[in-house]
């Protein structure tokens, strides 16, 4: 006899009614009459979503061959289903209708700098913000403007006509023609320009 024929592999031994497993910590198969171990789970269905069956092999097969989820169920029933099944079967809110998104909202409101008096605030971070927001009110020029007029020896509340003058001072004082043709002082005298000509095109000129 040859052991090593391929007709061993194929060879499959189920086990008899005498043999059935008789494990008392193991869980007996839920189909009537089965007295092997159910080690295979199956969902009970529609309704019972969470709970199983237990079954072994031969039982758990037969009953997913013929497990129908939507079984009993009409086309309504059908169409509501997969309306659901779009969002997750998970519950929605028009919008400000949800209590806790509307409270997200008034939070925000407050942030901003409106008054909610039922908002709890015990570090008066709101009120310090406001405060804060308050006391540095807005700037009237921008950062390069400021940065310019900085260049010049001015401030923001300069004029046109100070800027002038002071421009024709600061050019008159470095100009090399104003200093015996000395020109080492040529790079303050660029940057008196440039900042000049960047007021220009800010129109404060």
């Amino acid at each position: 006899m040859n052991f090593n024929s391929r007709l061993f592999d194929r060879i499959r031994i189920g086990p008899s009614e005498a043999e059935a497993v008789e494990d008392g910590d193991a869980p007996r198969c839920d189909h009537p009459g089965c007295t092997r171990a159910g080690e295979f789970r199956a969902p009970q269905g529609r309704g019972r979503e969470g709970k199983f069956f237990l079954f072994c092999l031969e039982h758990v097969k037969a009953y997913n061959a013929t497990y129908n989820y939507f079984a009993g169920m009409d086309d309504d029933a059908l169409a509501a289903y997969a309306k659901e099944a779009a969002i997750g079967h998970r519950p929605t809110w028009k919008l400000g209708v949800n209590s806790k998104a509307a409270r997200m909202a008034q939070r925000g409101r407050v942030a901003g700098g409106g008054e909610q008096p039922d908002v709890q605030d015990a570090f008066n971070i709101f009120g310090a913000r406001r405060a804060q927001t308050a006391s540095q009110p807005e700037p009237r020029v921008g950062v390069v403007a400021r940065k310019a007029l900085e260049a010049l020896g001015l401030d923001e509340n300069a004029d046109a006509a100070a800027i002038k003058a002071k421009y024709k001072e600061l050019v008159k004082r470095f100009h090399p023609d104003a200093n015996g043709g000395d020109r080492s002082r040529e790079g303050t005298l660029q940057e008196i320009l440039k900042a000049y000509q960047q007021l220009k095109s800010t129109g404060m000129v």
